[in-house]
């Protein structure tokens, strides 16, 4: 039988697999950056041989679809990943500063995070990979229960939740064995929304809790959605109130990172803590 591989993927998942197991296999390999994203990135879960990951570990990186591997690599495996930006925007020049930081957390300096004076609010076309970002819009960090400072501590998971749901129930979903050996810390969940509507954000967010993800959280935070749109005029904000009501923990949303440039650097599986006060805040991290 044929393996069709259409425009939508560059070769079959178990050419990918190998090829990500040849760069952990590398020692002169020392982070492992995604160019972009995929929307079958999933399918190579299913390929690899992930012994080779965990006897050779390595910064791996990346943002959206990279998700299913960054997560499944953190929550599985218990090595710690980066949700961070793909390695086609390093060719930004100028840098931004977020690129700098970025680059030094990877080398060891876990520098704290601060919220960014202003952001991207449309994506641009680029043309020579070259153009630095169209900064227009200033930011400001919102919390859904109107709290004057929040101050938020635990061992930090998440990524793009449009993949997420798709590992719910599968033998990658590895969460309730994660979440309960870190339980002392507490959970602090991140979601970085690309595409989903306030209605399938809603069924996302009950579809997760319901399998029991949210056990032990002590804080959830949302960084800047791609696209807002909704059939029934329901808000982003009243999706959220909507979905995580019942939880009782401080929700974070507009933050930086995700979809929307610039983006801050988040470590899958450190100890995190976020300060909030005034539309401002900081993140910063800790391997323990």
């Amino acid at each position: 039988m044929l393996d069709i591989v259409g425009k939508e993927k560059s070769c079959d998942s178990q050419t990918q697999a190998k090829e990500l197991e040849t760069l952990f296999l590398n020692p002169n390999v020392r982070v492992v950056f995604c160019v972009s994203g995929g929307d079958f990135l999933l399918e190579m879960l299913s390929c690899l041989d992930y012994s080779i990951i965990q006897e050779n570990p390595k910064w791996l990186q990346g943002y959206s679809d990279p998700t299913g591997l960054l997560f499944t690599i953190t929550t599985g495996f218990d090595i710690a990943t980066i949700y961070g930006n793909n390695f086609k925007t390093f060719g930004m020049n100028p840098w931004h500063e977020s690129l700098d930081t970025n680059m030094e957390i990877l080398t060891g300096n876990l520098k704290i995070q601060n919220s960014f004076s202003f952001y991207e609010s449309e994506r641009q076309n680029l043309i020579t990979g070259l153009e630095p970002y169209h900064l227009d819009t200033p930011v400001k960090w919102k919390n859904l229960w109107n709290q004057d400072t929040i101050t938020i501590r635990g061992r930090i998971i998440g990524g793009c939740i449009d993949v997420l749901v798709s590992l719910v129930g599968t033998r990658f979903d590895c969460v309730k064995d994660f979440v309960q050996k870190y339980q002392e810390d507490g959970i602090v969940w991140y979601f970085d929304n690309a595409e989903l509507t306030s209605e399938q954000l809603i069924r996302a967010l009950w579809q997760i809790k319901e399998v029991g993800w949210f056990h032990y959280t002590k804080g959830i935070l949302f960084g800047r959605s791609m696209v807002e749109s909704s059939y029934y005029d329901i808000s982003f904000e009243n999706a959220l109130k909507k979905a995580l009501k019942d939880l009782k923990v401080p929700v974070l949303w507009d933050l930086d990172f995700g979809h929307v440039s610039p983006r801050m650097t988040i470590i899958n599986g450190a100890i995190t803590e976020i300060h909030y006060q005034n539309g401002k805040g900081s993140i910063s991290f800790s391997l323990e």
